[in-house]
């Protein structure tokens, strides 16, 4: 369990009350006088976010109201672990499932802190874990959450491809998962040509991550995750500005080893394969250049119309090898296009998928789970913008319209038909502060898309 959790109350728990507007009045006409005469006092009004600390006779706290909203989910009481005092609290009043779930959630979410580089600046309180909880899948979610988390906001020059091979390793000794790594000059004799093409400029060289988990006998799945480790640009080098976020450029891969962790501790009747090329899109000498044509694993030739549209290229390599699998479901997480930030903002990520009925039920399995997607179109009227005079394709189709579709065109050259495939487009990060979401890095559709891995192939035995 999270050190911000806790099995059992201590001898000075104090109870948090959740409360909506429309029951303040019958509380304070409930509650002992000097509680009641307290909370009037204070002008508390139980709005969603608010608390009202009330003390005991001893002076010390004795209880917590907090103002939430009609429904409450996972991000109603997330920001008390800020903003609470230093002891223990229990919740009560929630006997819902759901709801206690979405608490002990939120407030393990709420305690992340990313203290790898500075120590944080006080300790944190802790929370009883709420009876009618699913403590199981509060520790998934939250565990996923952090790993995804540190990963993002570590810097590049402790996160480069052999890092994430190191963290892809240590998950996968964990669940005793295979592992197997293709690294540097191999990768060309192993057949993944764009994966070298992109990171073969860096002085760390580009690996590709294989992890492989489950029953052989169980449905296939696929998750690939994009590990641009850092990129420039490359010869198309960025702006300064430009380059600030790129330590988040693997936040696909960040993706692909949270959603592991989820289907690996909830053991999952299927067979998992997670498949991560890394790479550090950087510029030498031997960095490949606009108007190149590069080979690609399936054998198509691409022509690069723009070095910084790079992502893709490592992509196309992973889709066709997790393809040959014939799998089940196949699902690729990016931070790939600024269009999709343009179209849907920071928040609210990307989905493309070549099967409807995987789309319905990611979209449904996103509201249930309060975890937002908005599904784009694989407009195939767009298709042709890919065409290239002397390749069988071109990475970056000229316009600058319709950026996050023709970058999910792209991708889709390298997926069978008979393939359901769902291709998220996601930014990673969270731009301010807010509870349970502290600026930085960011997990994103882990919650929708376990549970639609759970409604297609079951949950374990």
């Amino acid at each position: 369990m999270l050190s911000c959790l806790r099995p059992a109350p201590a001898e000075d728990t104090v109870a948090i009350l959740p409360i909506r507007k429309d029951a303040l009045d019958s509380w304070l006409a409930e509650a002992p006088q000097q509680q009641a005469a307290w909370v009037r006092s204070l002008g508390f009004t139980a709005a969603p976010g608010s608390t009202a600390l009330i003390p005991g006779e001893d002076g010390r706290l004795a209880r917590v109201l907090a103002g939430v909203g009609e429904r409450i989910d996972l991000w109603s009481l997330a920001g008390l672990p800020g903003s609470l005092p230093f002891g223990s609290y229990a919740i009560e009043g929630v006997s819902d499932q759901r709801e206690a779930t979405a608490i002990a959630t939120g407030w393990a979410l709420g305690c992340y802190r990313f203290t790898r580089y500075k120590k944080p600046a006080k300790e944190l309180p802790t929370l009883v874990m709420p009876e009618a909880a699913d403590s199981e899948a509060v520790e998934r979610v939250s565990s996923a959450a952090y790993m995804v988390r540190d990963l993002v906001n570590t810097p590049a020059e402790h996160m480069g491809p052999s890092d994430l091979a190191r963290a892809a390793e240590q998950l996968a000794a964990e669940f005793s998962a295979t592992l197997r790594l293709i690294e540097g000059d191999d990768l060309l004799a192993r057949n993944f040509p764009m994966v070298h093409a992109v990171g073969r400029a860096s002085s760390r060289p580009p690996v590709f991550i294989d992890i492989t988990w489950g029953d052989a006998d169980h449905p296939a799945v696929v998750i690939i995750g994009k590990g641009v480790c850092f990129d420039t640009g490359g010869l198309d080098i960025k702006p300064a500005a430009g380059m600030l976020m790129m330590k988040k450029d693997m936040g696909g891969a960040a993706h692909a080893l949270g959603i592991a962790r989820m289907v690996m501790m909830a053991k999952l009747p299927v067979r998992l394969r997670v498949l991560i090329p890394a790479v550090e899109n950087s510029i030498s000498g031997n960095a490949f250049r606009p108007m190149d044509i590069l080979p690609t694993r399936k054998g198509l030739t691409v022509e690069i119309g723009n070095t910084d549209a790079e992502g893709r290229l490592i992509l196309c390599d992973a889709l066709a090898e997790g393809d040959f699998d014939q799998p089940a479901l196949m699902i690729d997480f990016a931070t790939l296009t600024g269009a999709a930030r343009v179209a849907l903002g920071a928040d609210l990520p990307a989905m493309f998928s070549n099967d409807d009925t995987v789309a319905e039920d990611l979209l449904a399995a996103s509201r249930e789970t309060d975890d937002p997607l908005w599904r784009m179109p694989l407009w195939q009227g767009y298709r042709q913008q890919l065409d290239s005079k002397i390749a069988d394709l071109n990475n970056a189709p000229g316009g600058g319209m319709a950026g996050a579709i023709t970058a999910a065109l792209f991708l889709e050259q390298f997926v069978s038909r008979t393939t359901p495939w769902v291709h998220l487009d996601l930014y990673a990060w969270n731009q301010g502060n807010r509870p349970g979401r502290p600026e930085g890095g960011e997990a994103m559709t882990l919650r929708a898309i376990f549970a639609l891995l759970e409604k297609r192939f079951g949950k374990a035995a």
